[in-house]
């Protein structure tokens, strides 16, 4: 089933290496927005943005992202359901 087109990525226990395979998934399903919650959420939210860019080579990719780090997960889905134009649309809550 395809990722809705907003995430909030809540983060138990910070990075790990599921993170690279989840984020080619959202570019492959169109999510353009990932807010991060949880443990190390700044960096996560980094490793995120590194895995989109890639090598630079494709331009057409893009994905929003914030993180929330001392927010709570309602927190985190309010902020993404107050995204509006292109960002419009239903949230998924999205554990790693």
């Amino acid at each position: 089933m395809p990722y809705l087109r907003k995430i909030v990525l809540h983060c138990r226990t910070g990075y790990r290496v599921e993170l690279e395979r989840m984020v080619a998934q959202f570019l492959a399903d169109g999510v353009v927005f990932v807010g991060v919650v949880g443990e190390d959420c700044s960096r996560v939210e980094d490793i995120i943005d590194e895995c989109v860019v890639g090598d630079g080579i494709d331009e057409g990719r893009y994905i929003l992202t914030s993180s929330h780090p001392g927010e709570t997960i309602d927190d985190a889905l309010e902020f993404a359901r107050s995204l509006s134009g292109e960002y419009a649309g239903e949230v998924q809550l999205v554990e790693l």
